[in-house]
C-alpha cells in the first residue's frame, strides 16, 4: 500500500508543477503509533515549484493537502512537508 500511496501522492501533487519533488514513506519509524495502527502513513514531501512564491507556509501546505485531497483521509495519516520555491533551496 505503502509504494501506492506515495505514487498516487506523486500524481496529485505535479498539479503544482514541482520543478523538484521527493517523497519519502516514513510509516516504519512510527510503528505501533494510533495512525500506524489504523493503516495510516507516515510521509514527508520535499518540493520545489514557482507556485509558491510570495506564499507563507501555511498556504504552501494548504496547497499541498489540497492536491493530495482524501489520501489525507485514508492512506496518509502524517505528512511532514518542505515546500520551497526554485533559488531558495
Amino acid at each position: 500500500m505503502s509504494s501506492q500511496t506515495v505514487d498516487l501522492l506523486r500524481q496529485r501533487l505535479s498539479a503544482l508543477q514541482p520543478v523538484s519533488l521527493t517523497i519519502r514513506d516514513d510509516s516504519h519509524l512510527h510503528a505501533g503509533h494510533a495512525g500506524a495502527r489504523d493503516g495510516g502513513g507516515h510521509f514527508h514531501v520535499d518540493i520545489v515549484s514557482m507556485i509558491f512564491a510570495g506564499k507563507n507556509t501555511v498556504a504552501r501546505h494548504r496547497l499541498i493537502y489540497d492536491a493530495a485531497g482524501d489520501l489525507m483521509r485514508g492512506p496518509i495519516h502524517a505528512l511532514s512537508i518542505r515546500a520551497e520555491v526554485p533559488g531558495a533551496v
